[in-house]
């Protein structure tokens, strides 16, 4: 049975432990997954102790970037980003991205050639403009720290960074800033007349289920869609890279839908 972890700020009410649970007996196997929610005082310690006594773990928010200087390298998509979600043998991965990307294409949603306007340019903010930028989309990266933005958009082609949100006409708007969710639920880091300028609301967040962000953009008119199928692909291709087995899109969709009905039976 393997022993795996995720690590965040405050990971109280995720739904990793239960995602990657579900995956792995779908998969074959059986773990155990603890939420380790940390202060920043605590986090070396805790990186020391998940290394020695952990098969693997996850990182989430903010610890994507301060996971690096634990590492013995980065791979594929985390040498891209700079930024780790994942960890197995001391070596860093990131599966924000291809989550995004498959959630993208199981929402019907093309980009290529659109403009996307990104808030946030944390770790997942990196994830997210990479693959934007890759799949042809016209980036525009804003962030309270400017030269947070300016530094992810120096990095990709076809992003660029925003000193400030004004209204303007973007085929999607996706919200990475964290802003909605714990302490700052009922918060969105843009109003109405932001939003008003979409065709479609993406929201990293997955609890609540309906962000402040996203309630905003449904009450006018707007398609939105929720971090919950990101968290769970990103999941999956973790899962993956733990088992040491080749990742298959298809695979992932259909223990997603499996997922989202057995929710369901436990709502009922």
């Amino acid at each position: 049975m393997l022993k795996l972890a995720v690590i965040g700020k405050d990971v109280s009410k995720s739904d990793s432990a239960r995602m990657h649970t579900f995956d792995m007996k779908g998969l074959g196997h059986e773990c155990t997954y603890d939420l380790l929610s940390v202060t920043a005082e605590d986090f070396d310690k805790t990186v020391k102790k998940l290394m020695s006594e952990y098969d693997g773990f996850n990182i989430t928010i903010p610890y994507k970037l301060d996971i690096l200087p634990y590492l013995k390298k980065v791979e594929g998509d985390a040498e891209i980003f700079g930024a780790v979600n994942t960890v197995k043998d001391g070596i860093g991965y990131n599966t924000d991205g291809i989550g995004f990307s498959l959630m993208l294409e199981n929402n019907g949603i093309e980009v290529n050639g659109k403009k996307v306007l990104v808030l946030g340019a944390g770790g997942a903010g990196r994830s997210v403009v990479g693959k934007l930028t890759e799949s042809g989309a016209e980036v525009f990266l804003y962030d309270l720290r400017k030269e947070n933005a300016e530094k992810v958009c120096s990095e990709f082609k076809g992003a660029t960074a925003l000193g400030e949100v004004l209204p303007e006409k973007y085929f999607m708007i996706v919200n990475v800033t964290g802003v909605g969710m714990h302490k700052t639920e009922g918060i969105s880091p843009v109003g109405a007349e932001i939003l008003e300028g979409c065709e479609i609301a993406l929201d990293l967040i997955y609890y609540p289920r309906k962000s402040e962000f996203l309630r905003i953009a449904e009450s006018l008119g707007k398609p939105i869609v929720n971090g919950e199928g990101m968290l769970f692909y990103q999941a999956y291709y973790a899962d993956c890279i733990f088992l040491g087995r080749k990742p298959q899109a298809s695979e992932a969709k259909k223990l997603f839908e499996e997922y989202l009905h057995s929710q369901k039976r436990e709502e009922r």
